[in-house]
């Protein structure tokens, strides 16, 4: 029988913070109700800085007592990645990275240029296989990042690879509100 605490949840949105129909925002109030769940705060300068939001979360997990469960989408995985090359990462218990992008591409309109996220510290990306287990949740038609990219990143960062289907950048633009499969990728992720 497991006797371990639970993890509490850190959710890590995307440059664009947290956005009301977003399925994190979702995600978020359905677990408050059976156990905690922690946001990264957003920004409110230096809303562009990598070392900002990675401080944002090392802050965010310090405050936290017991394992901890990291849910990133999008440039929210990137953040994970170079939090996780510079601290301890004893406390995670493993990570949801989904819909992780390519910055080292160009991204579409609307999005940060490459040499934007590279003056903001983006760039490069880090690679290292991560020391927690990790789950890479990948569309096979994101704007933001090819599929074989993606593929590379994962394997690179030691992650089991989940195809998730053709759903775009799995945001609300995509038509994504609410994602049920997340639920099943967090619970699978735990001891």
């Amino acid at each position: 029988m497991n006797t371990s605490p639970q993890a509490t949840v850190l959710i890590v949105p995307g440059l664009r913070d947290h956005v009301e129909d977003h399925w994190q925002t979702h995600l978020e109030r359905k677990l408050s109700a059976e156990r905690k769940v922690v946001c990264v705060p957003p920004l409110e300068i230096e809303k562009l800085s990598c070392a900002a939001r990675v401080s944002a979360i090392q802050r965010t997990i310090e405050g936290i007592d017991g394992p901890v469960l990291v849910v990133a989408h999008s440039g929210g995985v990137a953040m994970l990645m170079h939090w996780a090359q510079q601290h301890d990462t004893r406390a995670v218990q493993g990570a949801l990275l989904a819909a992780p992008p390519d910055f080292e591409s160009p991204l579409p309109a609307g999005y940060p240029t490459k040499d934007t996220l590279e003056a903001n510290g983006w760039l490069p990306v880090p690679r290292r296989a991560l020391s927690f287990r990790s789950i890479v949740a990948a569309s096979t038609n994101d704007p933001l990042a090819k599929f074989d990219r993606v593929t590379q990143v994962a394997s690179e960062w030691g992650s089991e690879l989940v195809t998730v289907g053709a759903v775009g950048h799995l945001n609300p633009a995509s038509g994504f509100g609410e994602w049920p499969m997340a639920e099943r990728l967090i619970h699978s992720l735990e001891f």
